[in-house]
């Protein structure tokens, strides 16, 4: 039972938007860990690839600061990537410090199999809800995040 902190009455926390968004966020991770097991590839790897096929040839600083991971783990990451052949770094043409990185020819399967699951899960996940809804509900968090965007621009 939720208790009272000093006169103040606890709230729903089950429709906090915080709450709800980092829920439906691990839950839905979970259910495409399960449905991709069998590609052989975990979690940070799928998003990894997943990033550099949405965004490819970013630097590594970039890629840190997009994933949110510190640089270190990234490069570890990178390099297991790398020797399965998955992605590739080069030397970025305009800064010798920085590298670029790439996927490899060897995804394209890998994501379409990754796409699928991914449209499949949303299917699942929106049963039940019909096509407008889920529409208006996209467009929300499209909004959302453009918003998000722009109060971190703001706060730099």
């Amino acid at each position: 039972m939720a208790s009272k902190m000093q006169g103040i009455e606890p709230k729903d926390l089950g429709r906090s938007l915080g709450l709800l968004v980092h829920d439906v966020a691990r839950l839905m991770r979970r259910a495409f860990d399960r449905r991709v097991k069998h590609l052989g590839l975990t979690r940070s790897q799928w998003f990894v690839l997943a990033h550099l096929y949405r965004s490819d040839g970013q630097t590594q600083r970039h890629l840190a600061d997009e994933l949110d991971m510190e640089r270190a783990p990234l490069s570890k990451l990178l390099d297991r990537l790398e020797s399965g052949g998955w992605l590739e770094r080069r030397a970025d043409p305009d800064d010798r410090r920085a590298n670029r990185v790439y996927i490899t020819k060897k995804i394209d399967p890998l994501m379409t199999e990754g796409i699928s699951a991914g449209e499949n899960l949303t299917d699942d996940i929106f049963s039940g809800i019909d096509e407008n809804t889920r529409k208006e509900f996209l467009s929300v968090l499209v909004q959302a995040k453009s918003n998000l965007i722009a109060l971190e621009q703001e706060e730099e």
